[in-house]
């Protein structure tokens, strides 16, 4: 366009110029053809070649849903981010293109947390299952999504699924895994880092990172919260959830943990009880990849002592001889862990003497269990190893401190009560800044929410619940899905760190998160 005003310019410039002059005729005006060359039709530039490289600005739809659906019969809310919405929104048939339901839309108003206006479109009188999506004058439409009769049992399965599609030393067949099916890994050998000649077989449990490396701390966060889940919600994990043990007679999630235990019960020194942190995989180009063993830690050795007296506890029905291996080993753990107290962090203590009183009735583990919650009546309950320590005892069949008990209950209450006002309290439904690069904290709070809304089944707790899953499967400002296959528009096409089942840990939050939200079935009602 400048171009084009500056030859323009030029014209009534010289045409100005011929009027001044007196040359009143354009004939007289003429230029001489250009000497030595041919007429061409060829554009001749300054030699400056155009680039056309530039990035065009990602154009974020306003309207936000879940990007997997909404359940038949619950609260369905699309939120719009904008400061003067429209007053209706329209829900249209995805394969037709035809209206099926028109509303009003609510304004909320600003919210500081996320810097961002938001109103919400409310469409719960909807069930008619099948695929939608929402659109509403001068603010676009919405990516699509279903209502479906169960949509969450099938997320459940795809979630669970993960910690197969992990598992190291296994050949995963194409007809279980898919796209996963691999030939078994990292099945040599491993050597200690620190002294090359000591090999041990390390073979089996779940990688933790791209890489194949399987840890010990966190590989038993996954494996005490998928227990607690298991605890809570056991009609929800079933025996066909699609892994090559299904059909046993074992809940697949047990079967899938034991296969991690199994790799543990590896890590653990024979001779003094203590357990080796991690195996790492280095690639050689000589030789191929190396494992190495890490070297004993305190954290991984008291971890390994509380997480095998869980599992020992939980799988006593279904095979009392593995089970009674597993309780010796954690007592090995536990009682090199008091050698080095000093070492041991008080808060880890008491979450293995919680798990090894209740798998026990030993009155040394309830001794260190009273005088922790005695002395430290403000519970951290962010803090995982004092959230299970707490839920486990409250669990325990053994004989128990009743006022120590009821203090353990309020705590918890009070939790879920601030999780839930402050998840109320946000325009998008959810305690989050938008800014925290990832669902740590808000599966971590979903953990505790979970916990209290199975001890007293709120009908408020339930739609935090639900509001969450929502969040985490685009109802949010970027419109992203962190869930892997699920949502037109998935973290790995933004940020491949801000994943939830590439993560071994956050994974069992999320699976502990769906089950609940099954377990309280239909929700209805307002946040």
């Amino acid at each position: 366009m400048f171009l084009k005003r500056m030859a323009g310019g030029a014209l009534v410039l010289a045409l100005l110029l011929i009027s001044v002059t007196g040359c009143g005729n354009l004939q007289d005006f003429q230029m001489e053809p250009p000497t030595g060359k041919e007429d061409t039709d060829e554009f001749t530039s300054l030699g400056l070649s155009p680039e056309f490289d530039y990035e065009v600005p990602e154009s974020l739809p306003s309207i936000l849903v879940d990007q997997m659906g909404y359940a038949v019969g619950s609260k369905k809310v699309a939120m719009i981010n904008g400061e003067t919405p429209p007053e209706t929104f329209t829900v249209l048939d995805a394969n037709t293109g035809r209206e099926v339901y028109t509303g009003k839309i609510e304004s909320k108003g600003y919210d500081h947390s996320v810097n961002a206006f938001i109103s919400y479109a409310d469409f719960t009188e909807f069930n008619t299952i099948g695929t939608y999506y929402i659109q509403a004058a001068s603010i676009g439409r919405s990516y699509a999504f279903e209502i479906a009769e169960e949509p969450y049992k099938a997320l459940l399965t795809k979630v669970f699924k993960q910690y197969y599609f992990n598992r190291c030393g296994l050949t995963l067949s194409a007809e279980l895994a898919g796209e996963a099916a691999h030939n078994a890994c990292h099945s040599r050998e491993a050597q200690m880092k620190d002294e090359a000649m000591i090999k041990r077989d390390v073979s089996g449990g779940w990688h933790v990172d791209e890489i194949g490396s399987r840890d010990v701390a966190r590989g038993c966060q996954a494996v005490n919260t998928l227990l607690l889940a298991y605890e809570l919600y056991p009609d929800d994990m079933g025996d066909d959830m699609g892994i090559p043990e299904s059909g046993n007679g074992v809940p697949d999630v047990l079967d899938e943990v034991k296969y991690e235990i199994d790799w543990l019960l590896k890590m653990q020194d024979a001779k003094s009880g203590a357990v080796y942190a991690s195996v790492s995989s280095v690639d050689n180009k000589n030789v191929g990849y190396i494992l190495y063993i890490d070297g004993i830690t305190m954290e991984a050795t008291i971890h390994f002592a509380a997480t095998m007296a869980k599992f020992s506890y939980l799988y006593q029905g279904y095979d009392r001889e593995f089970a009674t291996l597993c309780l010796q080993a954690s007592d090995r753990a536990y009682r090199y862990a008091e050698n080095y107290l000093a070492d041991v962090s008080e808060k880890q203590y008491f979450f293995a003497a919680a798990e090894l009183y209740r798998a026990t009735g030993g009155y040394q583990y309830h001794s260190v269990v009273k005088s922790y919650l005695t002395q430290n009546p403000d519970l951290d309950l962010e803090n995982d190893y004092v959230f299970w320590g707490c839920v486990t005892y409250l669990s325990t069949k053994q004989k128990v401190d009743l006022n120590l008990c009821e203090a353990v209950t309020q705590s918890l209450m009070r939790k879920g009560e601030n999780i839930s006002y402050a998840s109320k309290d946000s325009k998008l439904l959810v305690n989050t800044d938008e800014m925290q690069g990832g669902n740590a904290g808000l599966l971590r709070d979903m953990a505790r929410l979970a916990v209290v809304d199975h001890i007293i089944t709120n009908h408020e707790y339930a739609t935090v619940l639900e509001n969450h899953v929502h969040y985490m499967i685009g109802r949010n400002l970027q419109s992203i899905s962190y869930l892997d296959g699920v949502g037109g528009r998935n973290y790995r096409d933004v940020d491949v760190s801000l994943g939830i089942m590439n993560q071994v840990d956050q994974n069992a939050e999320l699976l502990l998160l769906i089950a609940a939200i099954m377990d309280d079935e239909l929700v209805v009602g307002e946040e």
